[in-house]
């Protein structure tokens, strides 16, 4: 008679490896992809007359990315990092230049006249566009809005913009709104028939 070999008990394995499963899921972190933060206006009411809005061409500055990556910023060849400091000297004239944007004195709610840039920064590239190259652009138009709300906030507040309470953060914004107009990418490189 052959001799019987003991088993082993597997029945609590798979509760085990069900309760292991279950930690892991329940204490890892999944890595979250950022994307650019852009608010979307709202959408018009179906009844609503379309109405042309007739925009100045002064408040307007044109920054186009071509597909070899390079930057025209207000019809000038430049550098990226001379981007956000053109941005700026746009969107706040300081010396009231008549090809800069006009300012309107506004009405902010908590705060009281404030002059607001009409500027608005059209951002246009073409198919060819490298990601990295378009990237680096929205992050400049984005840090020079960013400057200019801190600034205004130090001015006004005495703190930096991301330190202020939701109620100040609001007449930040509407003091120096963000305002960039993304055009559909173009294929230069393809000609229509």
């Amino acid at each position: 008679m052959a001799k019987k070999t003991p088993e082993i008990n597997t029945s609590s394995t798979a509760d085990i490896a069900f309760l292991l499963l279950a930690y892991f899921l329940m204490t890892t972190t999944m890595n979250q992809d950022n994307g650019l933060q852009r608010r979307l206006p709202v959408m018009p009411d179906p009844n609503q007359k379309v109405e042309d809005q007739k925009i100045n061409r002064r408040n307007i500055i044109i920054v186009k990315i071509n597909s070899a990556d390079r930057l025209f910023a207000g019809g000038q060849i430049m550098d990226v990092s001379l981007l956000k400091d053109k941005i700026k000297e746009f969107l706040t004239n300081p010396s009231d230049d008549p090809n800069l944007p006009e300012k309107e004195i506004k009405e902010i709610e908590g705060f009281g006249p404030c002059p607001v840039s009409k500027g608005v920064i059209s951002l246009q590239n073409d198919r060819g566009t490298s990601y990295q190259a378009y990237i680096a652009v929205q992050n400049e138009l984005v840090k020079a809005i960013n400057e200019l709300r801190n600034e205004f906030s130090r001015k006004n507040f005495g703190k930096p913009y991301a330190k202020l309470d939701e109620d100040k953060q609001k007449i930040v914004r509407d003091a120096i709104p963000q305002q960039i107009s993304e055009a559909e990418p173009k294929d230069v490189g393809k000609r229509s028939r």
